[in-house]
């Protein structure tokens, strides 16, 4: 009989948690292994693992699916289809078989093991060299599969197996192949995707390689590379102690201990100095200006660009811009990340997590705009203001932190900002009562590094303009992705407006830092200087409209400027140097103030009231770009006022209907060069942004469904194509070997176009 030396470790300590209802007692499990070894044996084997009589019952997914109750009816009743009789057996005994049969299938997460685990950690990072190949929560190496929940996956046996004979078990998607070209070149790594028409290979160096079908002559299996497992008798216990805790914690918040090797990835000097089709940041480059140097793809052929895929995700209105470097594309929804062949759109792997219930505003919706990436890892916010570092090649969590200090209306939607080593973030709430913040956390560990309060607290500077209120939940959101300027190493911020929006009774003064942009010493996220564009706002007018840097030649000589379109009606351009705006103009009909003043606040409204109140919302978060070639900022806009509060008119005044508008402005002027009106019915809360390339293009989207590019200088549309949905996100293009393509949003739906 071999029945007692089946799975050892399982067997001689399996001293579950009582506790816990779906737990099985030793003694149970010791009984029903006599009445196997009686009743079950001839057919499946001494051992369980099967025969020609019967199957395996041991470390087999159908057999950890069935429940308790299921395996009993199985005992009593047989399954008549395959031959199995029905066993008359007394209750204990079919309580105790039916125990021993679970037992086998358990999950090593469910066992608890002897063996020290503290000596297996120790074995794997060290005399095992497991983390040559593997990674745990961070640490070690994404050449295979990712182990930090082995132990929820695989039970007792199969991981006792798998150490054994590593050939016995391929995990999916890390098949291991040689493939040779007809061209004469071969490759060699995991067969991440395959279909009838393309493959996708993971190099061993943990990069992405996509492989048209029609240029393989051959593909072959490759000798696996982990060997078999040498280790004494007590390493391996001690080994598979801690393997067997790997999923049992639960998800975050939690830091790395210490900096774990990074594998290739992208270092800070290529997000600085992007190669052309990448696209690292949520705005194509640190600046912000949303300009791609790519020019394949131009007036003269743009009429030819057509779909190339189409991926879709479980959420219908998505405001994700996807990233992309080296030839692998990253996308975001609610709580989720996703990894994409970015010229196949074949997915490569997926991180999600349940959504949180009880949230409010944007957060609550699933809304979520994209990601950061820097070395080895995917950075992005949950909905409940959790920021997760993610292995860029695996998927797998590295680390978890909760950004808030204190229990308020937080979440998240940003898209995080890498900027030298860390990772920038904030968080949305402002119309709900929150205390506004930036944090930046260090990329490799999730250690804070600093923390910037945007609302003042009582006797801290700025809490003056608040009126004597300690403007505890005072707003101040910063929930749109800023801007970096490496050149004179400051972060460039915009913040939401103060709370209560629209009730100002207790906030008398200008209720700093609301409705600002900060720019922010980023190695101790210490403010350099500030500027207001609505002082005591009581519109909701949030300064989170994108920030610009251009240096350029301006007035006459060279300066660092910050182009803005408020939501107030008013283009600004600021000198980042005086830290003062040189020019400020209105580009939607307004009617609050009669200019903004030399010193940059705004004037008094005129003196004659007219009997609309314009704007309610000239501009938004949306996606801003800017040409260096045709020296003109493109912005999304909107023309929408509503009648007077308390006024007395001799007449009811008429409300023109809202209307959208793709607006060109120029920036040596403020005037508006050109602009394309949307027709139709005005979705309010579409707000899809813009790139422009250097080969002329500005490329946007219809609000109401259509995808469209047009000539940067004067505003001729050139080519569209009706996606039919309304479109919420900022689209952007890429590069893959020498190909340029073209991303958006329509609903749920991530869509690039190319050239045939």
């Amino acid at each position: 009989m071999r029945i007692a030396s089946l799975f050892p470790a399982l067997l001689t300590a399996i001293a579950l948690q009582a506790q816990t209802p779906d737990l099985i007692q030793k003694d149970l499990i010791q009984k029903g292994m006599s009445s196997f070894a009686t009743n079950c044996a001839a057919c499946h084997g001494d051992d369980a693992e099967g025969s020609d009589m019967g199957p395996k019952l041991s470390a087999t997914r159908r057999m950890r699916t069935r429940t308790a109750a299921q395996i009993k009816t199985i005992i009593t009743q047989g399954l008549a289809t395959s031959g199995m009789p029905a066993f008359k057996l007394p209750q204990p005994e079919v309580d105790a078989l039916t125990a021993y049969v679970r037992s086998l299938n358990l999950t090593a997460a469910e066992s608890a093991l002897p063996g020290s685990v503290e000596a297996g950690k120790a074995f794997f990072f060290g005399k095992g060299q497991c983390a040559n190949c593997h990674m745990v929560r961070g640490m070690g190496k994404a050449v295979g599969p990712d182990l930090s929940g082995v132990a929820l996956e695989l039970t007792v046996g199969e991981i006792r197996q798998v150490l054994r004979e590593p050939a016995s078990r391929t995990t999916p998607g890390y098949e291991l192949v040689n493939v040779k070209l007809k061209d004469g070149k071969s490759l060699q790594g995991f067969k991440r995707v395959q279909t009838n028409f393309d493959l996708t290979l993971q190099t061993l160096e943990g990069t992405f390689t996509h492989v048209s079908q029609s240029a393989v002559a051959a593909m072959e299996p490759a000798k696996p590379l982990m060997p078999a497992l040498k280790a004494t008798p007590e390493e391996t216990r001690d080994l598979l102690a801690y393997l067997g805790t790997l999923g049992k914690t639960a998800e975050g918040p939690f830091i790395l201990e210490t900096s774990a090797p990074e594998g290739k990835g992208i270092d800070f000097s290529r997000i600085v100095s992007p190669k052309p089709g990448d696209w690292l940041t949520y705005n194509g480059n640190l600046s912000g200006n949303r300009y791609s140097p790519l020019k394949q793809i131009d007036a003269a052929n743009v009429k030819n660009l057509g779909v190339k895929w189409m991926f879709p995700i479980d959420h219908f209105g998505l405001e994700v811009t996807p990233l992309v470097a080296d030839g692998v594309m990253y996308i975001t929804g609610p709580n989720q990340a996703i990894a994409l062949d970015a010229v196949s759109g074949r997915q490569l792997w997926k991180y999600s997590r349940p959504r949180t219930p009880g949230l409010i505003g944007d957060a609550s919706l699933g809304t979520n705009r994209g990601a950061a990436i820097l070395g080895d890892k995917v950075f992005l916010a949950m909905d409940n203001a959790h920021l997760i570092a993610l292995n860029r090649v695996t998927g797998a969590l590295v680390w978890d932190v909760y950004m808030p200090l204190e229990p308020m209306k937080y979440g998240s939607t940003v898209a995080p900002l890498a900027v030298k080593d860390m990772i920038v973030c904030g968080v949305s709430g402002g119309d709900r009562g929150i205390r506004g913040f930036l944090v930046a956390y260090k990329a490799s560990t999730g250690e804070q590094v600093w923390r910037h309060w945007t609302i003042p607290r009582k006797g801290e500077e700025g809490s003056d303009t608040w009126g004597g209120f300690d403007p505890v939940a005072g707003g101040g959101a910063t929930w749109l992705t800023g801007a970096y300027d490496a050149s004179d190493n400051t972060i460039y911020w915009p913040t939401g407006n103060p709370w209560p929006d629209s009730d100002d009774k207790e906030r008398p003064g200008d209720n700093l830092y609301s409705n600002c942009i900060l720019a922010l010493d980023p190695d101790t996220g210490k403010m350099k200087w500030y500027y207001q564009f609505t002082p005591h706002d009581t519109h909701d007018w949030d300064a989170t409209e994108p920030p610009l840097l251009v240096d350029t030649t301006y007035q006459g000589k060279p300066m660092k400027l910050l182009l803005h379109t408020d939501r107030n009606g008013f283009f600004y351009v600021l000198d980042r140097t005086t830290h003062k705006p040189i020019l400020t103009r209105a580009f939607s009909q307004q009617t609050w103030t009669q200019g903004i003043g030399p010193d940059g606040r705004p004037l008094p409204p005129p003196a004659d009231l007219t009997p609309l109140d314009c704007p309610q919302d000239a501009a938004n978060w949306d996606s801003a770009a800017y040409s260096p070639a045709a020296r003109l900022t493109y912005v999304l806009t909107m023309d929408v006022c509503r009648a007077r509060r308390g006024g007395t008119w001799k007449t009811e005044p008429v409300v023109p209907p809202a209307q959208k508008l793709l607006r060109a402005i120029n920036i040596d002027s403020g005037k508006v060069t050109w602009q394309i009106p949307f027709e139709g019915t005005v979705a309010p809360k579409t707000w899809p942004g813009v790139f422009s390339t250097a080969s002329g293009l500005v490329f946007f989207s219809d609000p109401n469904g259509t995808f469209a590019a047009a000539d940067e200088k004067n505003g001729k549309v050139l080519w569209s194509f009706p996606t039919n949905v309304y479109m919420k996100a900022s689209p952007m293009t890429y590069g893959v070997d020498g190909k340029q393509y073209v991303a958006t949003v329509a609903g749920p739906n991530i869509m690039v176009f190319g050239l045939p």
